[in-house]
């Protein structure tokens, strides 16, 4: 028997609306059907989409519940994680997602649209290209977290209004202990394993990065 993925998403998120569990129920088939155009999400991953992808996104929605009128960059979006999965879960918040490469924009773009996503803005442009700030900035597994952290320095504006001070949230795997031996004194690890009993994220991370 198939499980919707809200039934998923509301064993951890029990407060979620009618019509927020309505568009968690539509994205395994809209991205199905453009997968089967632009390639975007492996073949495996497919199978296991609302683990792999849609509440691993939502891991960031553990670490924080952003306030209304935050606003957060997704660089690297891909395909529209964690992004498109956060928009839906703050759907008060306003959400910039960038990847380079277009056709992966164009997927979003269309994802959102279908949604009904008022939120969510997608562009073809790197980092470097952006010149707007926000209060957060979220990626997933794009770079090392210090190249992240020096191509978008300076999008991140200091007046914050979150019960965190605003910065960077990144969805990282693996072993990071080499990775995070040059990090600061005050980059916060939050395992994963520890929000969501699945198997897939034993070695999964958000690290949160103030600014």
């Amino acid at each position: 028997m198939t499980v919707k993925g809200s039934e998923l998403i509301l064993k951890y998120f029990p407060g979620i609306t009618p019509e927020q569990t309505a568009q968690f129920d539509k994205l395994q088939e809209l991205y199905a059907d453009w997968n089967s155009k632009i390639n975007v999400i492996s073949r495996k991953d497919m199978d296991a989409f609302y683990v792999h992808h849609v509440l691993h996104s939502l891991a960031i929605a553990k670490v924080i519940r952003f306030t209304k009128g935050t606003t957060i960059l997704d660089v690297g979006t891909g395909g529209g994680f964690p992004g498109i999965p956060l928009a839906i879960m703050f759907p008060e918040c306003r959400f910039h997602l960038v990847d380079s490469i277009g056709k992966k924009i164009k997927v979003v773009s269309e994802v959102a649209l279908a949604l009904g996503l008022k939120n969510v803005v997608a562009e073809q442009k790197r980092a470097e290209q952006l010149e707007n700030t926000y209060d957060f900035i979220v990626s997933r597994a794009v770079a090392p977290w210090e190249e992240i952290y020096n191509w978008t320095r300076d999008l991140i504006h200091e007046e914050g209004q979150n019960a965190l001070p605003n910065g960077w949230l990144l969805l990282k795997g693996g072993d990071l202990k080499e990775e995070l031996k040059s990090a600061r004194k005050w980059l916060v690890d939050h395992e994963i394993s520890k929000m969501f009993s699945e198997d897939f994220f034993e070695t999964k991370h958000v690290i949160y990065i103030p600014a």
